[in-house]
């Protein structure tokens, strides 16, 4: 089955918002949190990474995993009270890929 066009754009924007937000695991305001908060936060990003290449290939898993670390991302937002405008612009952004994802969840392969 051929990607949709919308999809396509949308994984790109995401691997795009993946790489600008990586280098943030390593910034000093996520350091100040905590000794395991770094990893904390850094396992959220990859996962959020991984759930783009599960939607890149039509993987049902993979919006599956981006609606797991989606709200895994707005609880240690929550709990460390580290909200931001880009962590608001994400929170739109994540929003509009879950709607836009849930339109092809029905043609997206149940298999690995």
């Amino acid at each position: 089955m051929k990607r949709p066009l919308i999809l396509s754009i949308i994984c790109v924007i995401g691997f795009l918002w993946v790489v600008i937000t990586f280098p943030g695991v390593f910034s000093p305001s996520v350091k100040k949190l905590g000794v395991f908060m770094p990893a904390i936060y850094g396992l959220i990003v990859a996962a959020t990474f991984i759930s783009f290449i599960g939607v890149w290939h039509l993987k049902r898993w993979g919006m599956e995993l981006y609606v797991i670390s989606f709200f895994s991302k707005m609880l240690f937002f929550v709990l460390t009270k580290s909200f931001e405008i880009t962590s608001i612009l994400g929170i739109a952004f994540s929003l509009w890929f879950m709607i836009t994802y849930l339109f092809f969840y029905k043609r997206m392969d149940v298999n690995l």
